[in-house]
């Protein structure tokens, strides 16, 4: 295969990934996490410390602090952007028509790579874009330095992307990991990434950080500014009491066996990317047979996937007013909670018997947050099922769709309690009426937010790639984004307040009304 067919391939994959909603979203979230990596000067929130200083916002430091905390995000939610390149192939029959060609496996497996890279490399762009955009706004410096502004997004975070776009390729070849087990498994591997990632001693060079982190503190030191004992490098999103102050530095100048471990890191993700050749079937309905069998042509004609039917508009039937609401809920229970697997029902009772045998202090910091991941994978599903499923045209003759979209909210609310139900308990119990109010909230906050990215993204990846770090960081003690009342300070709420939180979730629900209407008038107009 030229290398000009591999090039359009993985053009071809990248405008068809670019053009998707779920692609915007994590785009605006890497905008948003290179506004916070420069915050202002007088600023309470910070990405990258030294004790309680930081380098003054020239192009070396604002590039570093925008790199490392793109290197972070994109690590771990650009994986669900890239990931069902593979499975699109197969959904649209590309994949079909790809096998009856002379392409080679791993020519095609090393397209989709460099397609998930193009994808990843563009945010990342979008990124350093961002950088330059921040140094100008904070003014600290205004003179721009392009190599140094630009080398730490080449050198730290660019062979992480590498690492994640080739991640994408193999979980989409393996059949355990190519739903939402995947999705939760990458989860867990780019934690351990990020956190072992910032060691010194990481392999490849981990994050980038223990280069950049030395050269910090040495400048740090060097004016006067050294960091307080206890209170080293830090590098994630943290609160401080004091605003940071700034002191000169002139970029990490990252030495050649520093960028020799990239290039094997990157070497690695391409050796990751072909490896599948050796059990990937490419589409190809001659892979799994036995040797010498044949099929025959009207045989290989039944077995080919049916072309999807041309869409029509069904009419819309007159709204039944009545007892109709409590049938529709129960249909949407059992449409959420159909196909679970009996050891999905099994974990989920052994929590809730340690919910109710535990001490309270536990229940509201692990068993609730526990019993509240559990289902990410069936959550994620609202308000995307229709459109993943091509079942738009079905549901859209419903005659109240408003109600439809409610209940299936509602069947999301009653699985958020079910699975709570042993921490409602034990709070009912302790008398803690703050406590009922924020897992009461949680319970609508978490199914609101599912039902409103399911309806704008019209996939469920976008649900499993926010939400899992969102419920990260309310673990990790994050005050400020705690939505189910599990963060404690002496024993009382430390988070928002549960009004908050509720009204949080009623805007998030009123956001899926509203899109869900608009998108039902532009198909009643086409």
């Amino acid at each position: 295969m030229t290398a000009r067919a591999l090039a359009g391939l993985a053009a071809g994959d990248f405008r068809d990934r670019v053009r998707r909603p779920v692609y915007t979203v994590t785009l605006l979230a890497a905008v948003g996490l290179g506004y916070l990596a420069v915050p202002p000067a007088g600023g309470h929130w910070v990405i990258l410390a030294v004790g309680r200083h930081r380098g003054e916002y020239n192009s070396a430091y604002v590039g570093l602090a925008t790199a490392l905390a793109g290197a972070l995000w994109l690590t771990v939610g650009g994986f669900y952007v890239v990931r069902k390149g593979i499975g699109r192939d197969e959904e649209t029959r590309v994949g079909q028509i790809l096998a009856a060609t002379p392409l080679r496996t791993s020519a095609y497996l090393v397209a989709k790579f460099l397609g998930n890279l193009l994808v990843l490399g563009s945010m990342l762009g979008v990124l350093a874009l961002t950088a330059a955009a921040m140094q100008l706004v904070r003014g600290e410096h205004r003179a721009i330095d392009p190599v140094a502004l630009l080398t730490p997004f080449v050198v730290t975070a660019l062979p992480l992307l590498a690492v994640t776009a080739a991640a994408a390729v193999l979980f989409e070849t393996l059949p355990l990991l190519r739903g939402g087990a995947g999705n939760v498994a990458w989860f867990l591997v780019s934690l351990v990434v990020v956190v072992g990632g910032q060691s010194p001693g990481a392999p490849f060079g981990g994050l980038g950080v223990g280069q950049a982190a030395g050269s910090l503190r040495a400048a740090a030191l060097a004016a006067g500014a050294g960091p307080v004992e206890g209170q080293e490098f830090s590098l994630g999103l943290t609160k401080v009491d004091t605003p940071l102050a700034p002191f000169p530095w002139a970029g990490a100048g990252f030495d050649g066996g520093f960028a020799l471990q990239r290039l094997l890191l990157v070497l690695l993700s391409v050796a990751l990317v072909v490896l599948p050749a050796l059990w990937f079937g490419r589409f190809d309905p001659a892979r799994g047979r036995p040797a010498g069998a044949s099929v025959h042509p009207a045989a290989a004609e039944a077995a080919a996937p049916a072309a999807p039917p041309a869409p029509v508009a069904l009419p819309r039937t007159a709204p039944a007013f009545g007892g109709t609401f409590g049938r529709l809920l129960a249909g949407e229970v059992r449409i959420l909670a159909g196909g679970v697997s009996p050891w999905w029902w099994l974990v989920t009772a052994g929590l809730t018997v340690a919910g109710l045998t535990v001490p309270i202090g536990a229940v509201t910091g692990f068993v609730l947050p526990a019993l509240w991941v559990w289902p990410v994978l069936i959550w994620s599903g609202l308000g995307s099922r229709q459109a993943e499923n091509d079942l738009e045209v079905l549901v859209g003759a419903y005659p109240a769709a408003r109600r439809r979209l409610l209940a299936e909210w509602a069947s999301g609310v009653v699985l958020a309690a079910v699975t709570g139900a042993a921490p409602l308990i034990r709070l009912a119990v302790a008398g803690d009426a703050a406590g009922l109010a924020a897992w009461a909230a949680g319970a609508l906050f978490v199914p609101s937010l599912a039902m409103a990215l399911g309806v704008l993204s019209r996939t469920h990846l976008v649900f499993q790639a926010l939400y899992l770090p969102l419920w990260y960081l309310v673990v990790n003690q994050v005050a400020a984004l705690d939505y189910m009342g599990a963060v404690r300070t002496a024993g009382h709420l430390a988070g928002p307040g549960p009004l908050l939180v509720l009204a949080a979730a009623l805007a998030l629900l009123a956001t899926a009304f509203v899109a869900g209407a608009a998108r039902r008038e532009v198909r009643a107009t086409r």
